[in-house]
């Protein structure tokens, strides 16, 4: 029998509960083991639901307890769920986690931890929800070397951009109607200011490119400035805005940015709409590759902390190896990293803009006759901002484009 203890009877322990229970035998059968849900840490009461019979208050109860072989890690935030991870580990059990936050900030010391205790710190529910990314990066794709991770990490700002398009609402009923749904917090500042997204290609790249990427390194822009105008400008085109987190090698550089993003049709996140999350990969060998699913939720994302403690019930006393060390990652400058840009203008003429950019692709809207938009040139984005500066005074909004 392995005994777990989850931290957190929340949204996501209560669903890592409902899951072990739900899926009981054919868990035990892929573990090789019985997975026993020993203790379930909150400081509140659940009158009524059967978790009262595991319940605890005090963490030293499951820290101090030799026969609790997991702990799982569902409260979120730094602390005190740091702390108590970092505990476990020294104890010698297992850990795993969902908490992105954790894992971008401490991941590489508790990793380390891990392996001197050969034992296993697993976060697969961490970035994308169910979607198996990690595992992929961690394992199946261990003979290409990655040069490109792009994805739409974030649910929250897939979703209100989806509607922004399919039901022409601005950004603030978009907002409204997310938190309604459940789909964003009363404090949606995480999402929709991209700081989500950027902790989750922090801890992809990490793993990718096998260094430890700072997400405090990484150039993040929200979707706060998106408006049903540009949305618009972005259909004439045949295109679509979403949230996208990248990071990518050029020779030996890298780069990594979360930013609103107008991609083509031909772009296989075009289609990824809703709270849906989706992750492209190139590598040198296996060339593109698309990881797609719930990136958020209940139970899609206990689904993957579940994976986790059957990978670590089955790996008790043994570390599994992972692509990340401490060895910090540097990134290149940004305005070296080369581009297309869109930009909508008003009160300039096209020979003043095209004095400025040279030749440009023009787009324009009857609905909006006193603007018009267009495309550049590819360009580093140093050159662009440095050209920017000269009709900043009819700038009207600026969206980079993926190629």
């Amino acid at each position: 029998m392995v005994n777990i203890a989850v931290l957190g009877y929340g949204t996501v322990g209560s669903g890592v509960v409902e899951v072990i229970n739900t899926n009981h035998e054919s868990i035990n059968k892929r573990a090789n083991e019985e997975i026993n849900i020993k203790y379930v840490l909150d400081l509140r009461e659940f009158p009524g639901d059967p978790v009262e019979k595991v319940l605890v208050h005090d963490y030293d109860v499951i820290v101090n307890d030799p026969e609790v072989d997991i702990v799982v890690e569902v409260m979120g935030g730094i602390e005190p769920a740091y702390t108590f991870v970092k505990r476990a580990l020294l104890a010698g059990k297992s850990v795993a986690t969902s908490n992105k936050a954790l894992v971008a900030k401490h991941g590489p010391e508790l990793m380390e931890i891990a392996k001197e205790k050969d034992i296993n710190f697993l976060f697969e529910a961490s970035c994308g929800g169910g979607i198996p990314i990690i595992r992929a990066l961690n394992s199946s794709l261990t003979a290409d070397e990655i040069d490109e991770l792009t994805g739409i990490l974030n649910g929250t700002t897939n979703y209100m951009l989806y509607r922004m398009s399919t039901a022409g609402c601005n950004f603030e009923d978009a907002l409204k109607e997310a938190q309604a749904k459940g789909y964003a917090e009363k404090d949606p500042t995480a999402d929709i200011e991209g700081y989500d997204a950027c902790r989750k290609i922090a801890i992809l790249s990490s793993l990718a490119y096998g260094k430890f990427l700072n997400y405090e390194d990484i150039y993040t822009e929200g979707i706060t400035r998106i408006t049903p105008e540009d949305i618009n400008y972005a259909k004439e085109m045949g295109m679509t805005i979403k949230l996208l987190a990248t990071s990518r090698k050029i020779g030996d550089n890298f780069y990594a940015m979360v930013a609103p993003f107008l991609i083509g049709q031909e772009s296989p996140l075009y289609s990824v709409n809703g709270v849906f999350n989706s992750v492209f990969v190139h590598g040198n060998v296996l060339g593109d590759a698309m990881f797609y699913g719930s990136g958020a939720g209940k139970l899609p994302t206990a689904s993957a902390v579940v994976a986790d403690v059957v990978d670590e019930a089955k790996h008790l006393h043994r570390n599994i190896m992972t692509n990340w060390t401490s060895r910090p990652l540097t990134l290149m400058q940004l305005d070296e990293v080369e581009g297309r840009f869109f930009v909508r203008v008003k009160g300039t003429t096209l020979q003043q803009v095209e004095n400025v950019f040279g030749e440009v692709q023009v787009i324009s809207l009857k609905e909006y006759p006193d603007e018009y938009a267009f495309v550049t040139s590819n360009m580093k984005q140093g050159i662009f901002k440095e050209k920017a500066l000269e009709i900043e005074p009819f700038m009207v909004s600026m969206i980079r484009i993926k190629d």
